[in-house]
């Protein structure tokens, strides 16, 4: 754009035939250095495309992140190993200020291992798609279960309490995105003082959701019993049976493997450091951390995001490009309990928060990045970043949608940034995905991430970056929207271990209720009421 208006300048210039030579040089001369100036961006923005469309590496960056690092949880081995792997890759691409920056610490870990299979054994033969929740007990070995359908009433209850040792109680709930929907609360805390071995739900669907929470657990005080959450399909198949009046057996044996602690914790930070503002900032950012239940691999919640933000450092790397505000990519972990370490940094850093222009967040699947939610005054600057992309990729579309108030939630890292008044967005997602089939399921694996999006998004993540960060000014601030101590809406109350209430269909629950245990959790511990 700037290019255009200055040849322009200059044609108007030569065309005044009753001015002096002298000063049409010079003015010509004027013209041209600044042009060349202006060409230089676009020579960069032309490299970056051209090493983005013609040389990506995200399919391999996913790839490695999924196959060979595999889901990671927060408090996990695998999320060590593969922040590890991810600051070599900063590294070998040049970045620099490459480092692990702490946000807290988990008290207790926790990884699968490989043993996890559930099936029916009698009266027919079938195996189980399921899930346990993170930070809860596996089986000690191989089991054999016959259930118990469970009871309804207290006096059921009460009936049938002599034959409950050892049990696995069938229960009647559903098992959805937060855990557990529903349900009689005294007739769950009666089972929670029961010496169950376990609990088997049914989801509302096809689909096995894994959560789970770390908040409450101490080396001491570790989960005895076993929640089995298996498709809606294969709960059916128990019922059938039940129903029928057959003699049941079913097999399982789960390895679920708690880790001592304190566990510290960290996002990775790796930057390209700018030439003229280097204390200014754009911030390219996706969670690293994922679910880790059986068959996930964490690849598009949000192996995708993670693999954007790697990508983008790399072409620009590639591309030799010298912003003039520094480039910072971060790995964002706690992201799934609570925006921990977004939370975290934004608290560290708040005096910083007044230099960062923008920040571009990816954590909505493999679709792509179709645009931003922005005000008025920020479109401008953002349509000439993105024009380049457009240009670059006609077949996908781009858009901003234009809104008089910054969302103020989002569920993702971008929105600490938000609450602290600095403009950040959560990418739009467009395209062919259904985002719903892959979220904490069994499905968010490699295969259903879509190559030629990831191609379009790690290419766009880098251009607008490059541009923003080149831009004459910082992008406009929206005002910081009223919120509470923490950046919370509203006091919540914290959720239990059991997840007996579902927040899946919260219009807006921002992590709040994660975030408000792990409050709670850190006064219960520094108060030593947790040790």
């Amino acid at each position: 754009m700037a290019a255009a208006a200055l040849r322009s300048l200059k044609t108007m210039l030569d065309s005044k035939l009753g001015e002096t030579m002298k000063r049409i040089a010079i003015l010509s001369s004027l013209i041209l250095a600044s042009l060349a100036a202006a060409n230089d961006n676009s020579a960069d923005i032309d490299r970056v495309i051209d090493i983005g469309k013609n040389k990506n590496q995200a399919s391999n960056i996913l790839k490695h992140i999924t196959e060979k690092i595999g889901a990671r949880l927060t408090g996990s081995p695998a999320l060590e190993r593969g922040q590890k792997w991810a600051m070599e890759q900063f590294k070998k691409w040049g970045l620099q200020n490459v480092h692990l920056d702490k946000w807290g610490e988990v008290p207790v870990g926790f990884e699968r291992g490989e043993r996890q299979i559930a099936r029916m054994t009698a009266p027919w033969k079938q195996d189980f798609v399921f899930s346990t929740p993170a930070w809860t007990p596996g089986t000690n070995g191989l089991v054999k279960v016959k259930p118990i359908l469970q009871p309804t009433t207290v006096e059921e209850f009460k009936a049938m309490e002599s034959k409950l040792k050892g049990a696995w109680i069938l229960m009647r709930t559903q098992s959805g995105l937060r855990g557990p929907q529903g349900g009689n609360r005294e007739l769950d805390e009666l089972l929670d003082n029961a010496p169950i071995a376990g609990r088997i739900y049914g989801t509302a669907d096809e689909r096995v959701h894994t959560g789970g929470r770390f908040t409450g657990l101490t080396w001491d005080n570790l989960p005895k019993q076993v929640q089995v959450r298996v498709r809606k399909s294969d709960y059916s198949t128990i019922m059938t049976a039940i129903n029928a009046k057959r003699d049941i057996e079913l097999e399982f044996d789960i390895e679920n493997k708690f880790i001592k602690g304190p566990i510290p914790q960290y996002n990775v930070i790796a930057d390209i450091p700018g030439t003229e503002r280097p204390d200014e900032m754009v911030i390219v950012c996706g969670h690293f951390d994922s679910w880790n239940g059986p068959g996930s691999q964490g690849a598009c919640d949000n192996g995708t995001g993670s693999t954007m933000t790697l990508e983008s450092a790399r072409i620009l790397a590639s591309a030799g490009v010298k912003p003039k505000r520094t480039i910072r990519f971060i790995l964002w972990s706690g992201e799934e309990q609570g925006l921990l370490g977004s939370r975290a940094y934004v608290e560290k850093n708040k005096a910083l928060m007044s230099k960062v222009s923008a920040v571009f967040n990816d954590d909505g699947g493999t679709n792509y990045q179709g645009g931003y939610v922005c005000l008025e005054s920020m479109a401008p600057m953002l349509q000439a970043a993105m024009a380049p992309s457009q240009a670059a990729f006609p077949d996908l579309p781009m858009k901003l949608n234009v809104v008089p108030t910054m969302p103020s939630g989002g569920s993702s890292d971008h929105a600490p940034f938000i609450w602290e008044g600095v403009p950040a967005f959560f990418t739009i997602e467009a395209g062919k995905a259904d985002y719903g089939f892959v979220w904490h399921t069994q499905h968010d694996r490699f295969e259903n991430a879509i190559p030629e999006y990831m191609v379009q998004s790690s290419t766009n993540a880098a251009v607008v970056a490059l541009n923003v960060a080149n831009a004459d000014q910082l992008l406009p601030r929206p005002p910081k929207p009223e919120r509470g101590a923490g950046g919370l809406k509203a006091p919540v109350a914290g959720g239990t271990r059991n997840y007996y209430h579902d927040h899946s269909h919260d219009d807006d629950h921002d992590h709040e209720d994660d975030y408000v245990d792990y409050v709670v959790d850190r006064l219960l511990r520094f108060l030593g009421i947790l040790r």
